[in-house]
């Protein structure tokens, strides 16, 4: 099978979203709209299965080869780094339940995390009898250098074998400081574990230099794909550490000769795969994985620098706009802790909910994360647009 020539990308054009209804959508960091590349790749597929049925598979196993190798350029991996997982929990729930957990080890979260960077690791303490302890974001958003010593110091008490955070904070944007964090952590022999679903599609992340140890990664906000399709990062050195709690019959190594090769070649003492993917134990999303690829192509014709450039622009208007109405912005003062994230309370905090729904009758979507007023626009959104944003707040706001 041959992939398809994509459509060209371009910053400001919403021009691939043609069905797209609301005139400003200011919410990637909840759900991307399907573009229509993507769209045009799910119907491939149904189309394919609508014909050949089960002689499709050939066909869609090249294609995840294919997706993996993306995802890896993507963010400066190698492709035997990458797994195919259903979302962003499946990825901490896996390496959760795989990690080779010692007693009494110690697990660092942050207060304020998006729960998927928390549950499995409060699960798994129960399970392996560790300690899980949060520490403050709050010392992050003082500023990077106090918050980087809030953790030294936390791990110089010893016994932590991982910390968990999210490359960008789902209330705030915050854009965390990862290379410093991992760092950290290896000097305390410890081991860094990123929820990237904010980051990774708009703001730039390459896990090598970074040195993260983990990376896992739902594909429907930033990456611009469709929900039940991501991906999980394992660094080469950490993949010998990782026990296959989760494997199931597609693990292990030639998994699919029994069903391919005739007779003789069904056994179960094969090897469990040595690489990222064992984590992979059957049947997979092929509609997802068609989507992500097409979305990823959009994304590297652009670049994530490009975007991140691009989103800026826009949210330094944006941001300005809604300081002059009297809202207060949660956004960083500092360029290198910022992501595509600008949240914002009104000047009536206690009716976020409300203007928010003022706000999508008049075509601006966006979200309320915790009681915060979130815009999330990404490369398709053009600045022009930033005066109709203002200007749907001033009805919303009944000054209009």
């Amino acid at each position: 099978m041959t992939t398809p020539t994509l459509p060209i990308a371009r910053l400001g054009d919403r021009s691939l979203f043609p069905d797209l209804q609301p005139r400003a959508y200011l919410n990637h960091a909840a759900v991307s709209p399907w573009s229509a590349p993507v769209q045009a790749a799910t119907a491939a597929v149904a189309n394919d299965y609508a014909r050949r049925g089960a002689g499709v598979i050939p066909t869609w196993i090249q294609q995840r080869a294919r997706l993996r190798a993306a995802i890896a350029g993507f963010i400066g991996a190698e492709t035997t780094d990458i797994a195919l997982i259903t979302n962003t929990t499946r990825g901490v729930t896996d390496v959760a339940l795989c990690m080779s957990w010692k007693p009494g080890e110690r697990v660092l979260l942050f207060q304020g995390e998006f729960p998927a960077n928390v549950t499995p690791w409060q699960q798994a303490s129960e399970l392996f009898g560790l300690s899980v302890e949060m520490l403050p974001l709050a010392d992050f958003v003082r500023s990077p250098a106090e918050g980087l010593a809030a953790l030294q110091a936390a791990l110089a008490a010893g016994g932590v074998r991982l910390v968990a955070v999210s490359a960008v904070q789902f209330q705030s944007g915050l854009r965390m400081p990862l290379a410093a964090m991992a760092d950290l952590c290896h000097a305390a022999g410890a081991e860094l574990f990123v929820d990237g679903i904010q980051a990774v599609g708009a703001v730039p992340l390459d896990v090598r230099e970074a040195r993260i140890d983990y990376l896992s990664v739902g594909g429907h906000k930033w990456l611009m794909g469709c929900e039940g399709l991501g991906f999980l990062y394992v660094r080469p050195e950490r993949l010998g550490e990782l026990r296959p709690r989760v494997a199931g019959w597609l693990s292990h190594e030639d998994g699919l000769r029994f069903l391919m090769e005739g007779a003789g070649h069904l056994r179960y003492d094969r090897p469990i795969r040595r690489t990222a993917d064992f984590i992979e134990g059957g049947a997979g999303n092929t509609v997802g994985c068609a989507a992500l690829e097409a979305a990823i192509g959009l994304l590297a014709q652009l670049g994530p620098e490009a975007v991140w450039t691009h989103v800026q622009a826009y949210l330094d208007l944006l941001e300005a706009g809604l300081i002059a109405r009297g809202f207060v912005s949660l956004r960083s003062r500092d360029p290198a802790a910022r992501s595509c994230i600008l949240s914002v309370l009104p000047p009536n905090p206690g009716d976020v909910l409300g203007l928010q729904r003022e706000l999508a009758d008049r075509g601006v979507a966006c979200s309320t994360p915790d009681g915060l007023l979130r815009f999330a626009p990404h490369w398709p959104n053009h600045t022009d647009e930033v005066p109709f944003v203002l200007d749907a707040v001033d009805v919303a706001l009944g000054h209009g």
